[in-house]
């Protein structure tokens, strides 16, 4: 099996401080393995390490952050096939979190299911999103 980890650079614009994360809890950003790149569940914190208090902009930092991820390999988020969310709060959240996605996620739609949950790892943090997606080997 061919696999290697995808490395974040500490000086990434849109991970910021962030990055600290990775070590600090030991595990990587995403690992590429038989042309499939593993996301690991990427939250809302702004660059500066700060929690935004809108779903919408937790929304659309995470997924940025996941297409980030997807750049770094020479991707976009059109290479999603299948994605998971973990929500607080989920039919409150719920519309904000829609919006957000609307606005960034495009067709062709990666498979997504939506799961609700009592916390995260930060207070105030309202959304969690893991994703997978299919890259060709040539495309490093």
């Amino acid at each position: 099996m061919t696999s290697y980890t995808v490395e974040v650079p500490e000086d990434n614009a849109v991970f910021g401080q962030t990055t600290s994360a990775f070590a600090s809890f030991g595990y990587s950003a995403a690992v590429r393995a038989n042309g499939l790149l593993f996301i690991a569940g990427t939250i809302g914190r702004r660059a500066d390490g700060t929690i935004p208090d809108t779903i919408e902009e937790q929304t659309e930092i995470a997924i940025r952050k996941i297409e980030e991820i997807l750049r770094l390999e020479n991707l976009d988020l059109s290479a999603l096939v299948d994605v998971t969310s973990y929500h607080v709060d989920i039919r409150q959240h719920l519309p904000g979190f829609a919006e957000a996605k609307k606005r960034l996620v495009k067709e062709p739609y990666p498979t997504w299911t939506i799961i609700g949950v009592s916390g995260l790892a930060s207070p105030g943090l309202l959304v969690e999103i893991r994703a997978i997606a299919a890259c060709p080997e040539a495309s490093r």
